[in-house]
């Protein structure tokens, strides 16, 4: 084989990928690298230090090239993409300031910028007042300037990770468009930073000169430096395409590129995505992200903590099933599939609401998580099939909201995220929508939708539509089965739709009696 090859680099929440796919989008070679995803020196906290996603990816990177050397030659562009909206403090020099700042982390201000009434009115009174709070609350560079003010002075370039990376590796302060999600003065509907007179600069302490300059996936962020690559072995001067944030990418590779197809992401954060050629929010005034594709945008919604759930049920309820995989080297989340097996459809009663993480607008600020239905019958079991059902109710909630908003059913599912490796969730999920559920042909959608840009950049393919026909494609699919979904319709609609409005009041209660989650 001597044909072209595509480098894409995933640096996700969980682990570091350097991959290889060919003009068919095979993935022909691969090195992963597991990290620790963030340490938390107090509760709600969450950092890493940036340099060591950096000295990971460079690890990844020399042990593709030490194991396949003979296919480096052949490698024509690269891409990267990262976990979303984690953040970075750089100096005037280029150095980190701190640890990064994690998605997960849960620190808020309680002294936010006070917009003036010209602008906090109109915001009042569209309803929408809770929500800018919660947005000027959580901004971490509001945080920032209120916790740590001396060192928020010194930030000269307040980047994502994605920009982080992307500097390190061309040695240019810019990031894609598609990359930009999280509490920032974004404009999401034209793809650029918000205009001078938008509100968010008025409800945000950062400025424009503190952020990178913008590119449209697909475009050329730079050239691959000389330090690049030393530390990564990729060739100097390869090109570095911009393609956008893991889950954008993701939907992308899934083959997901109209609205009638649903693509669901059973990954640390569960995720349900429709790309459309026009900016549909899939909430009002929540907004519509950037597609890893020019000029169209992923509707999303989003359980934050989706199949973390799993590794939660793991660490407090799985030893046995720890030690016992560590012996027989495979995943513990193998063996999780008995489980699944040894209980029936509807876990006998037992129904998880997963909102481990609070939201903004669906769920709100006081959402807490919530497991009903317990009995003398229940079991470790029980547990692991309410959780994996539980997301998908509220993925299916999503949906459901979605075709309402993009006024398009939606036919069929595209599943990927590591959860779908998992023949028992594929099948579950199927029975919970009702719909046909598709694995793509490979595990690796994110790397697959970098790769995507890599070869309409590089001329392998005509357009992104092309590209997208000719390197996706499904693999095992799975058929509703009617009695189960009778079942699981009727568990959703009269018991699992009917929990959070119940629930709520209660929730409120929790946090003025507790303090937690913070307001």
């Amino acid at each position: 084989m001597s044909g072209p090859l595509l480098l894409a680099l995933d640096q996700g929440t969980q682990s570091a990928r350097a991959m290889l796919f060919d003009e068919a989008g095979e993935l022909v070679a691969k090195s992963q690298r597991h990290i620790e995803p963030y340490v938390a020196p107090q509760p709600g906290w969450a950092e890493q230090d940036a340099d060591y996603f950096w000295e990971e990816l460079g690890q990844a990177c020399q042990s593709l090239w030490l194991d396949h050397p003979e296919l480096k030659s052949r490698v024509i562009g690269m891409s990267l993409t990262t976990q979303r909206a984690s953040v970075v403090c750089l100096d005037t020099r280029m150095k980190p300031l701190r640890p990064a700042i994690i998605w997960l982390d849960q620190r808020r201000t309680a002294t936010p910028p006070a917009l003036p009434f010209w602008l906090a009115a109109p915001v009042k009174l569209l309803g929408q007042g809770e929500t800018l709070r919660q947005f000027k609350a959580k901004a971490e560079c509001n945080w920032l300037a209120d916790d740590e003010p001396e060192l928020w002075s010194r930030t000269a370039h307040f980047l994502l990770l994605s920009g982080y990376l992307n500097y390190r590796l061309t040695g240019e302060l810019r990031d894609c468009t598609a990359s930009q999600v999280g509490y920032i003065p974004y404009d999401y509907k034209r793809h650029q930073w918000a205009a001078g007179h938008d509100l968010k600069w008025k409800a945000l302490r950062v400025n424009r000169k503190q952020l990178p300059e913008l590119v449209a996936p697909g475009e050329t962020l730079g050239k691959v430096s000389a330090a690049a690559s030393r530390h990564t072995g990729i060739p100097e001067g390869l090109p570095v395409i911009a393609s956008g944030a893991d889950k954008a990418c993701e939907v992308l590779g899934a083959g997901a590129f109209s609205p009638e197809v649903g693509n669901l992401s059973y990954g640390t954060t569960a995720t349900f995505n429709t790309c459309n050629a026009r900016y549909v929010e899939p909430i009002p005034f929540v907004p519509a992200y950037g597609a890893a594709i020019p000029n169209r945008y992923n509707s999303e919604i989003i359980v934050q903590r989706g199949y973390w759930m799993v590794n939660w049920f793991k660490r407090e309820f799985a030893r046995e099933e720890m030690d016992r995989a560590e012996q027989l080297g495979v995943p513990a989340e193998s063996l999780f599939e008995a489980f699944l097996e040894q209980t029936p459809p509807g876990a006998m009663g037992l129904t998880l609401q997963p909102f481990w993480n609070p939201g903004v607008r669906i769920p709100g600020p006081e959402a807490k998580g919530a497991i009903v239905g317990f009995g003398d019958v229940h079991t470790r079991a029980h547990l692991y099939r309410a959780i994996i059902e539980g997301i998908a109710y509220a993925l299916r909630e999503g949906k459901e909201r979605l075709e309402k908003r993009n006024g398009v059913p939606i036919t069929h599912l595209k599943v990927s995220g590591g959860g779908s490796q998992s023949d028992a969730i594929m099948q579950i999920t199927a029975d919970i929508f009702g719909l046909p559920a598709e694995r793509p042909h490979t595990t690796e959608t994110s790397g697959l939708g970098a790769a995507i840009n890599i070869a309409v950049t590089m001329g392998v393919h005509a357009d992104h539509e092309m590209a997208v026909s000719a390197m996706t494609r499904p693999g095992a699919r799975f058929m509703p089965r009617q009695e189960y979904n009778t079942t699981y319709d009727r568990l959703y609609r009269q018991v699992y739709q009917r929990l959070y409005p119940r629930l709520a009041p209660l929730y409120r209660s929790i946090r003025e009696i507790t303090g937690y989650p913070a307001r």
